[in-house]
């Protein structure tokens, strides 16, 4: 920690990647001290200028992006281990590129002078820690070196099924995340090891799997072998909407018992969950900075004990919780980083 910010060394600068230097870029306990990408810097400089999602501005000065909060170093580098963190001082590293999500990858950012690893997407395998604000923030400790903040899905999914349960009880749920599409999804049908996302990301609603319901099991081991999940990307660039099905314990719930379960979770956690009575669509929910913004419209009652809500979300959200995960390590070691 340096001045009173936590130092951030930022790999990836993609659409995740440009949200959370718009977010340190918003505040006064934060830098981005160097960023590492594929892309050259112009490009990048380019793009975050460009971006409607309301990035500050920043001048490109001698391989430095430079705002009236801090100066980052630009790197074009692709791969982890060849970033010399410790040159620059960080504290911890955020890896955004979705591609390095083995622990043999991540290590590599420790072994070159990072304090801390903190994945924003789901890891391949197991690490030391899957941190869902809101949900196990108390079982961080601050010996975790390897931690991923989960997905959108995945926050949006823990979230609205634990307060669903504490609320009412979930006996077993199913979930499909219709999703916008991806950067690693092609614009025109393209060969790809997946047979349908070999098929244009911009004309296909495009059946997928997805990661989220095993990754909650883990968090909430209540449900385990009781959640499953699904995907749906379709040709929206932002904007994602979680389907969830459940069966409730007491066949009795009504649906304004769930919405009230939700109002009051918003009400408890309003940096998390939202809660909107209007008739919104996608669109509406770009900007939205929590994890989930519930629909209370939605929400249908099938038979005596099934119960159908639904949720938007969007990128935004997930970069805040990725801070929140910084920030929460940084406030449990005292330091920032954990070195």
């Amino acid at each position: 920690m340096r001045n009173g910010k936590i130092q951030i060394g930022l790999m990836g600068l993609g659409q995740i990647g440009r949200h959370l230097y718009q977010l340190a870029a918003e505040s006064d306990d934060l830098e981005i001290v160097a960023v590492t990408d594929i892309g050259k810097p112009e490009i990048l400089h380019y793009l975050l200028k460009s971006d409607t999602a309301g990035a500050p501005p920043c001048e490109l000065q001698d391989n430095y992006l430079v705002n009236e909060k801090f100066r980052t170093r630009m790197l074009q580098i692709a791969k982890p281990g060849d970033v010399p963190w410790d040159v620059f001082g960080v504290d911890c590293v955020i890896d955004a590129t979705g591609r390095y999500r083995r622990r043999e990858y991540l290590e590599t950012h420790l072994q070159s002078g990072a304090g801390r690893v903190i994945l924003a997407s789901l890891p391949a395998e197991p690490i030391d820690r899957v941190l869902i604000p809101g949900i196990n923030d108390a079982s961080a400790a601050s010996g975790d070196r390897l931690i991923s903040a989960g997905s959108a899905t995945t926050n949006a999914l823990a979230l609205m099924l634990y307060f669903l349960d504490a609320a009412l009880g979930v006996d077993f749920a199913s979930m499909t995340t219709v999703h916008a599409y991806s950067s690693d999804q092609s614009l025109q049908d393209y060969a790809h090891e997946d047979f349908r996302r070999s098929r244009s990301a911009a004309q296909n609603i495009i059946p997928n799997s997805n990661e989220s319901a095993r990754w909650v099991e883990l968090i909430l081991p209540k449900f385990a072998g009781k959640l499953s999940g699904y995907a749906l990307n379709v040709p929206v660039q932002r904007g994602s909407l979680l389907d969830l099905n459940c069966v409730m314990h007491d066949s009795g719930v009504t649906v304004a018992q769930v919405n009230e379960a939700m109002r009051a979770a918003a009400n408890g956690h309003p940096l998390l969950i939202g809660i909107t009575d209007d008739p919104i669509v996608s669109s509406d929910v770009i900007g939205c900075r929590q994890s989930l913004l519930f629909d209370a419209q939605a929400t249908l009652k099938a038979g005596k004990n099934i119960v159908k809500v639904l949720a938007w979300y969007e990128s935004l959200g997930h970069a805040c919780r990725v801070l929140d995960v910084v920030r929460h390590y940084g406030k449990l070691d005292g330091d920032g980083g954990g070195k």
